[in-house]
């Protein structure tokens, strides 16, 4: 089936340098994606509508106040857990922020362990670093983890361990990770989990609740701009008793009950965690994106990006100089994103070429995952500090990622040139000299 008429600006021609004009494709949804129609409608309705959120008396301020409090049980609906008590939705500006928070809220005390895998986005080790003793597990040589290496940090952790927190999907191989095993393992350690989820949502369908209490996930974290709601929003789902405890990670008008000469009432979750003036317009694009969703299909979802993210794994599979990274043999736990290079060609000139020359979107670079890309190159972390250190930046990838309005003829476009790039004659990318490096 073809998904693109729900969607806004995919089909907008822009004007190349050389005059051509085209219908631009784009292969980068893992950073972000194109809003649905019914998210550009619904905010071009409520703009006129726009008032303060639970505060003041008026309309507007009603009106938004009930929008946004409902889109909260959109969400809820969205991952299965609506009728669940246990869960409730915090308001953030992207994936990034609710882990964040969930880092300064979740450890108290810097001994306190964290489990986490070589596998993750920044976003979802660096905030843990500064607050925490971290546990890495690693990747095997086609970059999947195991889920027994993370029972065995686990039982060697002896309940050190306070919280796991791992990628639902990678945004570099497109790995899916077990959460609900995960989970189980965690909670059988005495851990919570976070799952997050910026890579999964928007292409599998996640039931927070598993089978069972011990299958449940405690927090996940998404961004709604690669779930085609790009309005700056994002959500932490998850379990309201661990958060009535501690205090917020922000603090201001809003998040308090009352305010006294020496001392405060916070108020009760989720508003507690949302001080200041909120992103109306994000959480009810992003509620109307999840819904949409939900409405067209997780099983048609994934069968259309399956169907897409196989012929091109494996259309490239036969082009010469192609250099491909993950498993590309057996590839169902993987979403469509495809990382890639060219023998002796320099990433950045790839990907700048395929946009300057036939408008195709891709990245290039270590897609702020830098530590599972060295991996996944075979190389060392002392020969990567090198490379950033002289300011050479010789290591990366190139990476295609699918979106649902996605098509086979992108896709033979996108393959076409890949080839003409990859069979045509090229200089040997050399390393330069650039004199001894003093670290």
């Amino acid at each position: 089936m073809d998904y693109r008429n729900l969607f806004d600006g995919i089909d907008d021609k822009i004007k190349l340098s050389n005059g051509v004009l085209l219908t631009p494709i784009n292969f980068d949804n893992g950073a972000t994606t194109p809003p649905l129609k019914s998210v550009t409608q619904i905010i071009y309705d409520n703009i006129k509508n726009y008032g303060p959120i639970a505060r003041g008396v008026g309309f507007k301020g009603e009106y938004c106040t009930t929008m946004f409090n409902k889109a909260r049980d959109i969400i809820l609906d969205f991952f299965c857990v609506l009728d669940n008590d246990d869960y409730t939705v915090i308001y953030t500006k992207s994936d990034t922020e609710g882990l964040n928070a969930l880092a300064n809220v979740l450890i108290q005390d810097k001994d306190d362990m964290v489990l986490t895998t070589r596998m993750e986005h920044h976003a979802n080790d660096l905030p843990f670093r500064r607050v925490a003793k971290m546990v890495y597990v690693e990747v095997d040589v086609l970059g999947r983890i195991n889920i027994d290496d993370i029972e065995e940090e686990l039982i060697k952790a002896n309940g050190k361990i306070k919280v796991v927190t791992i990628t639902g999907a990678s945004n570099v191989t497109g790995y899916i990770t077990p959460i609900h095993d995960i989970a189980r393992l965690a909670h059988k350690y005495g851990a919570v989990i976070i799952v997050d989820g910026a890579q999964l949502i928007a292409h599998r369908e996640v039931n927070l609740a598993g089978n069972s209490k011990d299958e449940e996930i405690d927090f996940l974290t998404f961004s709604a701009h690669k779930a085609y709601a790009p309005f700056g929003s994002g959500a932490i789902v998850g379990k309201k008793d661990y958060l009535n405890e501690e205090d917020p990670f922000l603090s201001g008008g809003g998040c308090v009950a009352g305010v006294f000469d020496e001392r405060l009432i916070w108020t009760a979750v989720p508003e507690k965690y949302e001080a200041g003036t909120q992103n109306f317009f994000g959480a009810i694009a992003m509620a109307k994106a999840l819904s949409d969703l939900k409405n067209i299909g997780f099983q048609n979802i994934e069968m259309h990006e399956k169907l897409l993210k196989d012929y091109i794994i494996n259309s490239m599979k036969s082009i010469k100089n192609v250099i491909m990274y993950g498993d590309v043999d057996y590839t169902d736990d993987r979403i469509g994103v495809i990382p890639f290079n060219i023998k002796n060609r320099d990433y950045s000139e790839v990907s700048i070429k395929m946009a300057t020359e036939n408008a195709i979107s891709l990245r290039s670079g270590k897609f702020c995952a830098h530590t599972y890309v060295y991996r996944l190159l075979g190389v060392s972390d002392s020969d990567a500090y090198r490379d950033v250190i002289s300011g050479e930046y010789f290591y990366g990838m190139i990476r295609a990622s699918l979106g649902l309005y996605n098509t086979k003829d992108e896709a033979d476009i996108f393959l076409n040139e890949l080839d003409q790039i990859s069979t045509s004659r090229n200089s040997r990318r050399v390393r330069k000299h650039i004199g001894r490096i003093r670290f």
